[in-house]
């Protein structure tokens, strides 16, 4: 299809110009290229930095995978106002709602697994570090009982301690109805500092925090590298975290929050149409195990991972019919003409490119596809620790399919639109 086509094509949906500002980007002087595909244009170009540690402080909190803050800032800044709401149906560490907030909008959060409000919803709260500080020195930090000995391939049997101690704080303060902001951050940031892969964490070396390994895999880390595990002081640890992640302040524009434990295909308390902007990314093709990541901060917060129903899809066909359950739900909160940026990859050793399966699972929808944005970039990642490495395996590439809540006038414009440039096409 004719570039010239192909963008009069796309104007029947993207009354913003999105797709022309994006066929027109251009990062440190690297022109966007475009390939169309299935009929809408596939954007390359580095949109975005692949440098670490860029966006604001407060996003560093560590979860498998999760996308960087400039992949919502993008679309954000691009597709919303101030005061707009912003929603991600699987808001995992809270990447987007955070950024939403942190720009001023009004942020939505949901997702399946509780650990996700537990570590997103503290940082959206008004934090101060005297608060913290003084809480830390209150909390009882001596702990008599027994202690799961398996654990200490991990920690210090004097740290294992405080974190018991610490444990016991918080579910003593949940059971009475005492958890307030302070004790919100300091569980956050206690979560996120179990295990990880320098002094900074409560553990021995170990892999990088947001995947725990199993008490059989640790113990042959231990054995590799001739490692026992060293005392630590869990509240010098937690406030050290704090003044990192307060660094750059604390969020202060948000004009407000949801947050929910949920499922995306069933959100009946999130109005209809009240959405203006969804920034996600959905579990891939069984390529992350969730609970067994988690099973260690789960522990703390006493959540049995078990019993929480993540989605995991072996089969295209399986996670189409997921993903569609999902878009059928984001057409009912989305506003007429409101967008959707679903971040997906490829996986598989690049043999199955999940774009191509939302092209599938929107069939039908009251979403239009205006393109799909390649970020392609070098950049840093976790599974580089299993010898995975940029372009070989796993996912290398942002790919986000951008798509827009339509009308019955635009969709009915559209299919004219689509059925003219077929007929020029053939003749």
């Amino acid at each position: 299809m004719p570039a010239c086509q192909l963008n009069l094509l796309n104007d029947q949906f993207d009354n913003g110009g999105i797709v022309n500002e994006l066929i027109g980007f251009s990062h440190n002087g690297n022109q966007t290229l475009v390939e169309e595909r299935h009929g809408i244009p596939f954007l390359w170009n580095e949109f975005w930095t692949a440098r670490q540690r860029q966006s604001h402080k407060i996003h560093e909190i560590s979860y498998r995978a999760c996308f960087k803050a400039q992949l919502p800032e993008f679309f954000i800044s691009r597709l919303t106002s101030p005061g707009d709401t912003v929603y991600d149906p699987f808001m995992g560490r809270g990447t987007t709602p955070i950024q939403a907030a942190l720009m001023g909008r009004k942020a939505i959060g949901v997702d399946i697994n509780p650990l996700s409000v537990a570590l997103t919803e503290p940082r959206l709260l008004q934090q101060r570090l005297s608060d913290i500080e003084e809480r830390l020195k209150n909390i009882d930090w001596s702990y008599s009982g027994n202690v799961d000995d398996e654990l200490l391939v991990f920690f210090h049997r004097e740290t294992l301690k405080q974190i018991y101690a610490l444990r016991s704080w918080f579910l003593d303060r949940k059971e009475s109805n005492q958890l307030d902001p302070t004790d919100l951050w300091i569980r956050m940031v206690a979560i996120n500092r179990l295990t990880g892969h320098s002094p900074g964490f409560f553990s021995v070396y170990t892999m990088p925090p947001n995947q725990a390994v199993t008490v059989d895999t640790q113990k042959k880390i231990n054995m590799r590298r001739a490692q026992i595990p060293q005392k630590k002081d869990v509240p010098s640890l937690i406030l050290k975290k704090s003044y990192s992640l307060l660094k750059d302040g604390p969020i202060t524009e948000s004009p407000g929050y949801t947050l929910m434990v949920a499922s995306a295909n069933s959100t009946p308390n999130i109005d209809a149409t009240s959405v203006d902007l969804v920034v996600t990314s959905p579990p891939f093709l069984d390529v992350v195990q969730y609970a067994d990541d988690n099973w260690l901060r789960c522990w703390f917060l006493n959540i049995d991972p078990t019993t929480v129903p993540i989605s995991i899809h072996k089969r295209p066909e399986e996670w189409i019919k997921f993903a569609r359950g999902v878009f059928k739900e984001l057409g009912r909160v989305i506003r007429p003409d409101g967008h959707i940026a679903f971040e997906v990859g490829e996986v598989r050793n690049g043999s199955v490119e999940l774009e191509d399966l939302v092209l599938s699972a929107i069939k039908g929808l009251p979403l239009t596809p205006l393109c799909v944005v390649v970020n392609s970039q070098i950049f840093t990642k976790t599974s580089n620790c299993w010898g995975v490495k940029n372009n070989k395996r796993g996912t290398n590439t942002n790919r986000i399919v951008l798509m827009r809540r339509h009308t019955r006038t635009h969709r009915r414009a559209a299919l004219t639109a689509a059925s003219a440039t077929s007929r020029s096409v053939l003749l």
